[in-house]
């Protein structure tokens, strides 16, 4: 039997002793003996975020419920509250600091690229409630007449490529754009790493604060941006620079870059063609060592962070807007969320730990959710008795349901739009049910204005 600061058998990866330092770390820990002890309540918490639907009397439930009856003393949710406030939002920041990290071992498909670790920084919004205590910092959007949807909150993440662990987060108000956020989280990234970003983190200050930490980047580049041509290069790319602000005695310094220039073509079964260019931008100059075509295909490894937006928001959130109702709450909540996930992904990374060819994508992040809260309401797996299962029960049910070796690549995160949103435009254009495509992709590299085909890509 276990009190209620227990995580199931995730509490082997956030244990007791990891807790406590936490605590002790931070100077959280009660000054005198309470029924609600900190330790407990950071246990609490991360239950909230696991059981996103649950109130607090049923998540206290779920934590208690192989108690003998009449062992303790039910809390009032006003009591939970007050201790929720009580602990603050730095132990739970301080956790997820502690487990965040890289978890792909070289050799891990999808993990790295000649030799360099690939990682992927990328935005998203959290819907916040709409209250006076939180609009003050996280404002609704506003259109010429009247504001609309729920309050936002920014959330940025660097993601590894493979595993979709998290090496950084940071998050605030939608109106600090993403470069401002990205700019925390790159004292994360060191020389053996090559970031994928978006179109939204072009900005040269940006890539040479990324080359300042060492590590490479790969870059797709805004349609304004038309780099010089300095020399081409075999495989159609070619040198360039992104020139910098004025410093005097130093000119124009510039960044030296490489550029990769594509018309992608998209084909679908119902005949619906789409053609557009892509630029990439990259820092690795030498087209010998790091083919454009290798990169082109490269570049999309960079939806992971989408694809782990979704497990946040549609399976851990479930779509909801965040539950708490003051600014130290909600960083609470946030950091609790992002540390439940990452535990769930060491998990994932437990259970493959010697089936060094398995892609973890294949691991069903809905079935390690699932299998996690079921050993909290079963107390199981909290501090086995015998040698440690690394797969243990959540690594077990994940690997009987692997999903098949070839897999749609995108998942874009969304959620339900409330009648005000600005997206309701669209409602209708797009298919209400879901349908499948069989995608073509022609993929051709620019050479001395001519487009030779290179080679093609074929996706369901």
């Amino acid at each position: 039997m276990h009190a209620p600061g227990h995580l199931g058998e995730l509490t082997q990866i956030v244990d007791f002793a990891l807790v406590d330092a936490v605590l002790a770390e931070t100077g959280a820990r009660e000054k005198r003996v309470r029924l609600l002890p900190a330790r407990v309540m950071v246990y609490f918490v991360l239950a909230l975020a696991l059981f996103e639907r649950c109130s607090y009397r049923a998540v206290w439930g779920k934590l208690t419920a192989q108690l003998p009856a009449g062992v303790l003393v039910r809390p009032a949710v006003s009591s939970l509250a007050r201790a929720r406030r009580r602990l603050g939002a730095r132990p739970l920041k301080l956790l997820f600091q502690t487990l965040a990290g890289p978890v792909g071992e070289r050799g891990r498909p999808g993990v790295h690229y000649r030799g360099l670790r690939t990682v992927a920084v990328d935005g998203t919004s959290l819907h916040v409630p709409e209250d006076e205590q939180v609009t003050w910092r996280y404002p609704k959007r506003a259109g010429d007449k009247r504001e609309f949807g729920y309050p936002l909150l920014r959330l940025l993440v660097i993601v590894e490529c493979g595993t979709r662990a998290l090496l950084a987060a940071a998050f605030g108000p939608e109106a600090d754009g993403e470069t401002v956020y990205a700019a925390r989280l790159l004292g994360r990234l060191d020389a053996s790493m090559l970031l994928l970003a978006d179109v939204a983190f072009d900005s040269r200050a940006l890539l040479e604060q990324v080359s300042a930490t060492g590590a490479q980047f790969l870059v797709r580049s805004g349609a304004r941006r038309c780099p010089t041509i300095v020399r081409r290069l075999p495989d159609g790319s070619y040198l360039s620079y992104l020139p910098g602000p004025y410093q005097p005695g130093r000119g124009y310094p510039s960044l030296p870059v490489r550029v990769i220039e594509a018309w992608i073509t998209v084909t679908l079964d119902d005949g619906t063609v789409r053609r557009e260019q892509w630029r990439l931008i990259t820092s690795l100059l030498d087209h010998q060592r790091y083919p454009a075509a290798e990169l082109v295909d490269l570049y999309h490894e960079r939806w992971q962070v989408e694809t782990t937006y979704f497990s946040i928001k549609a399976s851990l959130l479930d779509g909801r807007v965040l539950r708490s109702h003051s600014i130290d709450g909600i960083d609470q909540e946030v950091w609790a969320l992002l540390a439940a996930y990452q535990a769930l992904i060491r998990a994932a990374a437990d259970a493959v730990a010697d089936r060094p060819d398995l892609d973890m994508d294949r691991l069903s992040f809905t079935v390690l959710l699932q299998t996690a809260t079921d050993t909290i309401a079963c107390a199981s797996g909290i501090a086995p008795d015998g040698p440690t299962d690394l797969a243990g029960a959540i690594g077990r049910a994940a690997l009987a349901a692997l999903s098949p070796a070839r897999r749609r690549r995108r998942t874009k995160a969304r959620s339900k739009k409330n009648a005000t949103s600005k997206y309701n435009a669209n409602h209708g254009r797009h298919p209400q049910q879901a349908q499948h495509y069989t995608v073509h992709a022609e993929i051709q590299i620019m050479a001395d204005g001519v487009a030779p085909r290179l080679h093609r890509r074929s996706q369901t």
